[in-house]
């Protein structure tokens, strides 16, 4: 979407931004509804899920492929990249900067969203006991079509800088695996975990590129996983909940 405005229309990249907002968070409400809900309402086996996410990703790459080529595609340079000096020490990019600084206001406003407003508590209370949460008068499917509409345009801020930096192609989506990977470690269900999750991953990342070498990252980011997972699978920041009789 994006990419289409600022090469097709000749938009800023401000409405640009917001349109490919709205627009992931919306195809991610239509995703849960073709291929979720259905299986929820049959049997919410998370296996099944599981495997409904991985065809989705599948069928919505492939979708892209044919609509729009595999060919890559570069947007505009509508973000700076200039390099900014901070005082001799260090230098990087106004792009990295930029980054960061929207990173934090994100986090800050979901971490707002999740324990200072209405749904967010319900979404709370939702992630701990789905059924629950709905014998307590939640609207479960209403919040589900919200936390998906959030993902949506969350992953489409992400989306934006990665084009940016890199590429665009149908393939970029599959950095979510190290995404996930990062969360694991940092402890699902919990933003500073995530936060610090993807703070261990990129450095091990670049160290190992940088001492080892490139071919050797993903060995070490897939065995920090299986450590994490040995070691404590609830994560740096997770919680481990005891099953309840």
């Amino acid at each position: 979407i994006c990419y289409g405005v600022l090469r097709g229309m000749g938009g800023s990249i401000w409405f640009a931004g917001a349109l490919s907002l709205v627009g992931a968070g919306v195809a991610a409400v239509l995703t849960e509804r073709l291929a979720y809900r259905p299986i929820r309402e049959r049997t919410n086996v998370t296996l099944y899920l599981l495997i409904a996410s991985m065809g989705m990703s599948i069928v919505i790459e492939n979708i892209f492929v044919i609509v729009a080529g595999g060919r890559f595609r570069a947007l505009p340079p509508v973000i700076p990249t200039a390099p900014v000096d901070f005082f001799g020490l260090a230098t990087t990019s106004a792009f990295d900067i930029l980054s960061l600084v929207t990173a934090v206001v994100f986090l800050g406003g979901l971490q707002i969203f999740l324990t200072k407003t209405r749904w967010g508590l319900a979404i709370r209370a939702a992630a701990y006991d789905l059924r629950t949460a709905g014998l307590m008068g939640v609207n479960v499917n209403r919040l589900i079509s919200i936390v998906f509409f959030v993902a949506g345009a969350l992953a489409a801020v992400g989306g934006i800088f990665l084009s940016v930096r890199y590429t665009l192609y149908p393939q970029l989506g599959g950095i979510t695996t190290k995404a996930f990977i990062a969360a694991v470690i940092g402890g699902l269900g919990s933003l500073p975990g995530a936060v610090v999750g993807s703070l261990i991953l990129g450095l091990a990342e670049m160290l190992t590129a940088g001492f080892i070498s490139s071919q050797m990252r993903d060995l070490v980011v897939f065995s920090l996983l299986v450590i994490t997972l040995l070691v404590k699978p609830s994560g740096l920041f997770g919680k481990s909940v005891g099953e309840k009789v």
